[in-house]
């Protein structure tokens, strides 16, 4: 399965989720697509055979038709590492899961800037 990696998401998920002769991931920055918008970037994915697309924009969905789409989409509800680090399996279920022209969410917690009450 041919993974395409949007480049708001951690390195260290890819690295991380790279499982020999499962997946080949491939980020936007590598294919040279950083400066794609979201339509643009879904038909260069296609075009090159990338079977999923996972990305932290989750604002994707609602900007885009995945009817008659060959590439799967992905979102994660968070891109910091220290939180999407904990979902490993259920980042990897959902790309595993993929049909083309599908959506999946994939909630991962959430990041936020402000601590916590307390001593």
């Amino acid at each position: 399965m041919r993974v395409l990696f949007d480049h708001n998401l951690p390195q260290k998920l890819r690295t991380n989720l790279a499982v020999p002769g499962n997946h080949e991931i491939v980020t936007t920055s590598g294919m040279g697509w950083a400066g794609l918008k979201n339509g643009e970037l879904l038909r260069a994915a296609e075009e090159s055979s990338f079977d999923v697309f996972v990305t932290g924009d989750k604002s994707l969905i609602d900007e885009q038709n995945l009817a008659g789409r060959r590439l799967a989409i992905v979102t994660l509800s968070a891109n910091n590492w220290p939180i999407v680090r904990n979902y490993l399996p259920r980042i990897l279920a959902a790309i595993d899961s993929a049909v083309p022209g599908s959506f999946q969410a994939v909630d991962c917690g959430r990041f936020s800037r402000k601590k916590p009450f307390g001593p």
